[in-house]
């Protein structure tokens, strides 16, 4: 009975309303969510009624804070790695469902948005930015990857941000994001449930939003995006080291900053992220998935993501044990496997 109400979606006059419902846990993805809201989709897409799909959130803090990792450490540890791969396989298929989606797409974001709760929102026509908003792809953090589509999400942010964010797992708010295109709108936190319902009558999306529409200034990182497109715009890996080094060596306090974080993240981790990026931009969207169903394969037969796993959410010491430990160790033919094709396994998508 709990599963059912971690998420409902009904039709309320003109939208499709999605009500993200597990405020507990940040409204952490559980595979229950993910098969209901694609049935939701499906429901839809041929009723006259619904001109549009309207998702938001209970929770205070959060829109979605991802997946639920526990879940998936905990399955992978007892071996029962079918079942992780069960709840990618379907999140990466709702993620191109999302893609595709024929009709407007409007996710009211006023938390944290990250990992799987990015894949709910970055690929829809709308994301409204609440002031509370706070995106991140921090999976480098606990030796995954930035997945749920960011392979073609982030590579397509101007000024190399997206590398930035995947490299590093940096936490940006609702200016930085509206900067980049990752957030389509602003609105007040306060006028939120207003324009939630605003949103269910039939005036055009546009002159709803209008109303409502805020224009914030500068982000905190405005002043760095020179730098950031300096060194991630690079095209090795070991070239955007070297240059947050020499920037750092300048005096470049936000470089040395950078590099810093960077160093406590799983090198794996680190180097797939690169080399998604690399490869993300002259993919179309169904690839992307296709390539991230690819590594997550690999990653659930791993060591680094427990690793993670275990030193952020389970035993909380902080302080993960990487394999290897530093970039220089890590061999490329290791992550060029991560990328391989998986023959009969390959992730199946729709047209």
């Amino acid at each position: 009975m709990a599963q059912e109400h971690e998420i409902i979606c009904e039709i309320r006059g003109a939208a499709g309303v999605v009500v993200l419902d597990r405020p507990k846990a940040l409204n952490a993805l559980s595979l229950g969510m993910v098969r209901e809201l694609a049935r939701a989709l499906d429901a839809w897409e041929n009723d006259p009624q619904v001109t549009r799909v309207v998702v938001i959130s209970t929770s205070a803090k959060a829109f979605c804070a991802g997946g639920d990792i526990r879940w998936l450490h905990d399955r992978g540890k007892a071996g029962a790695h079918d079942d992780m791969l069960a709840f990618w396989g379907e999140e990466y298929i709702l993620n191109h469902r999302i893609k595709t989606y024929p009709k407007p797409y409007i996710s009211l974001i006023d938390g944290i948005v990250m990992g799987g709760g990015v894949g709910l929102s970055v690929h829809g026509s709308h994301r409204i930015a609440g002031d509370r908003y706070l995106f991140a792809m921090p999976e480098v953090g606990i030796g995954f990857f930035p997945d749920v589509g960011a392979t073609y999400a982030l590579p397509r942010l101007p000024g190399a941000f997206g590398t930035f964010l995947a490299l590093t797992g940096e936490r940006i708010g609702a200016a930085d994001a509206a900067s980049v295109g990752l957030a389509t709108h602003g609105v007040a936190s306060d006028r939120m449930a207003e324009l939630a319902d605003a949103l269910t009558g039939r005036s055009s999306i546009d002159d709803i939003l209008a109303g409502f529409t805020l224009q914030r200034g500068p982000g905190p990182l405005e002043g760095a995006r020179a730098t950031i497109e300096r060194c991630f715009g690079l095209a090795e890996l070991s070239g955007i080291i070297a240059r947050l080094q020499a920037e750092a060596d300048r005096g470049d306090a936000f470089a040395g900053k950078t590099l810093q974080t960077i160093a406590t993240k799983s090198p794996t981790s680190v180097a797939i992220a690169h080399e998604q990026m690399r490869r993300g931009v002259d993919l179309d969207f169904a690839e992307a998935m296709r390539t991230e169903f690819r590594i997550v394969s690999r990653i659930a037969h791993g060591h680094d993501f427990y690793e993670g796993v275990r030193a952020v959410v389970v035993d909380k010491d902080q302080a993960p044990r990487w394999r290897p430990g530093t970039l220089a160790e890590v061999e490329p033919s290791a992550i060029e496997a991560y990328f391989a094709p998986l023959g009969p396994d390959e992730l199946k998508l729709g047209a």
